[in-house]
């Protein structure tokens, strides 16, 4: 093997100056050159995106999936290369035990009907989990790792680099220092006069010596100046490529922002398909003979029977639970022919022009037409007028 032994000589020795540069600047026995303002601000703005990235994307991983067995048989799988075997997930696997247990009960008892019903929504909601999974992982995480292993792995070499160059400057200076205070006590030459004309030979050498010595030093000088120069344009090269790399946590905001919205339209996507899944559900379990159900006075069935939950259309994001969404007022209202007053609940943003958009605590006039779908309502202001969900109005008396 050809060792260049120059080449490694002379990275031990910068090694060492480093090293020794930085131990003398924590026991602040020499001077340390400071980055400006808006680079220590960059650089701290990128270690906080860093810190926060890397926690929102280990905690969405365990919301999308909450097995820690899952995730690193997973993640071994995703560095090997390799697919990950198919399995089911939580809901998938309660859906099987259900239609087993309805199958063994019988399909045509109630209670096995019934738990074969609920399998099968369950089914469906597994389906619709692995799909927010799947788009979870592409649109949202992903980027956020990219990120992570990717960008800032370069933030932080380049960052890395700019601090070595920080420290040959320094040290550099160190040394020009040093040099400067050497040369400065040789120039004065010490009073070699003697009164024995025998000294005169060895007062000569000794002036001789001296001025060697000097010039050594201004030598030396010379050489730390140059070097000086040259670990000053490297560093200000360093420090210009890393503020331009860390210029651009601005972009990566902005594009983690896009992302976060499509992360936050496929959550609403998938808690609405849940909540029609488990409303359908409802509504069979709830046509279930009232003979069975009053078998036990306090069983589910009963329970969900005296509930009436309203439809929903997957279109519109779902309010709070705690409000009433289907009242007597509006069942009036559709029925009859005119309009009344309605106060929004919640801000609505249309989503196409046929829609009109809400701001909450404002009042509208809302009337039903004919054929219109059973959770909205013809809303106008002023001039404007389009559709509305009910489940963002409550009506004004």
């Amino acid at each position: 093997m050809d060792f260049n032994v120059k080449k490694l000589a002379a990275d031990a020795g910068t090694f060492l100056s480093r090293a020794v540069q930085f131990t003398e600047e924590k026991f602040g026995q020499a001077e340390k050159t400071e980055l400006d303002a808006h680079l220590e601000n960059l650089l701290a703005k990128a270690e906080t995106t860093k810190l926060w990235t890397d926690k929102i994307m280990k905690q969405t991983e365990v919301l999308l999936q909450p097995n820690p067995n899952a995730r690193i048989e997973e993640f071994v799988y995703e560095k090997l290369d390799r697919k990950a075997p198919s399995r089911l997930n939580n809901q998938e696997q309660l859906s099987q035990y259900m239609m087993d247990a309805g199958n063994e009960f019988g399909p045509g008892t109630a209670y096995g009907n019934a738990l074969i019903k609920c399998g099968e929504t369950q089914k469906r909601i597994g389906g619709a989990h692995r799909e927010l999974v799947q788009t979870g992982a592409i649109n949202f995480l992903t980027p956020l790792r990219n990120f992570i292993e990717g960008d800032y792995k370069t933030i932080s070499r380049e960052r890395k680099l700019l601090q070595n160059k920080r420290l040959d400057l320094d040290a550099a200076k160190t040394r020009l220092k040093k040099a400067r205070v050497a040369e400065a006590r040789a120039s004065v030459l010490p009073d070699f006069q003697s009164a024995e004309p025998r000294n005169y030979v060895l007062n000569s050498v000794c002036v001789c010596i001296v001025f060697n010595a000097a010039q050594m030093w201004t030598d030396e000088v010379t050489r730390a100046e140059q070097e000086v120069r040259i670990t000053q344009s490297e560093f200000d090269r360093q420090a210009e490529i890393t503020r331009l790399l860390l210029e651009g946590i601005s972009s990566t905001h902005a594009h983690h922002l896009r992302c976060l919205n499509d992360f936050v339209e496929a959550q609403m996507t998938y808690y609405a398909q849940c909540y029609q899944y488990m409303l359908d559900l409802q509504k069979q379990l709830g046509s279930f003979p009232s003979t069975f159900a009053s078998n036990n006075n306090q069983s589910p069935l009963t329970t969900m029977q005296s509930v009436s939950l309203p439809s929903i259309s997957a279109s519109a994001p779902l309010p709070a639970a705690s409000n009433s969404v289907v009242t007597s007022g509006f069942s009036e209202l559709k029925a009859a022919s005119g309009n009344r007053k309605a106060r929004v609940l919640y801000d609505y943003d249309a989503a196409n022009s046929s829609e009109l958009s809400l701001l909450a605590d404002e009042v509208i006039t809302v009337y039903s037409v004919l054929g219109m779908d059973s959770d909205w309502l013809m809303g106008e202001r002023g001039n404007q007028k389009g559709k509305v969900p009910i489940t963002y109005l409550e009506l004004v008396n």
